[in-house]
């Protein structure tokens, strides 16, 4: 008898046990997801969307088999699905009769509007009018650095950074009111 109730509680993985694995495997995922994103915060992101699946179809996961490669072949379709309504978001189509897919970044390089210059040098302007204290952080912000990178060239606390680009934003918003 005590034979038959080991393999019933096999077969039939208890909701405790399947939460207390996803527990043990969060290190191992976290590193899995890193390994896509390169950026902390965008793996914690994954990992949450990954856990937040699994728990979703609980039920789909077959006892004995490898719950391990089921949450990273989870976490692999979800990054592989994010990554692909990104570049989506960035791709407009032309509905012209040759029905060309356009990217908008690479249709402007090279090529400049005159109202367009116009305010970028405006623009340019009123941010380079920004106390240095302001300023440096915002465009490093603007440039693709992190907080992280930010806070760690200008040793100062990551707090510190995202309140300087927050009220360098404020800032900004106020002086280029004409340009909503």
């Amino acid at each position: 008898m005590a034979i038959f109730v080991e393999q019933t509680n096999q077969e039939d993985m208890s909701t405790y046990d399947f939460d207390q694995q996803l527990i043990d495997y969060q290190r191992s995922l976290k590193s899995f997801a890193y390994s896509f994103t390169n950026d902390d915060e965008a793996a914690n992101d994954l990992l949450q969307e990954t856990y937040l699946k699994a728990l979703t179809y609980r039920d789909k996961f077959q006892a004995k088999t490898n719950l391990k490669a089921w949450l990273y072949t989870i976490m692999r379709n979800t990054f592989i699905n994010n990554y692909r309504k990104a570049v989506r978001a960035n791709t407009i189509i032309d509905r012209t009769d040759e029905q060309y897919f356009i990217n908008t970044a690479a249709t402007t390089k090279g090529y400049s509007n005159p109202d367009s210059v116009y305010s970028y040098a405006q623009i340019t302007q009123v941010v380079e009018d920004l106390e240095d204290d302001y300023r440096v952080p915002f465009q490093m912000y603007n440039r693709g650095f992190k907080y992280k990178e930010i806070a760690a060239k200008l040793d100062l606390p990551i707090g510190t950074i995202k309140s300087r680009i927050f009220l360098a934003r404020k800032k900004l918003m106020v002086q280029l009111s004409d340009y909503k």
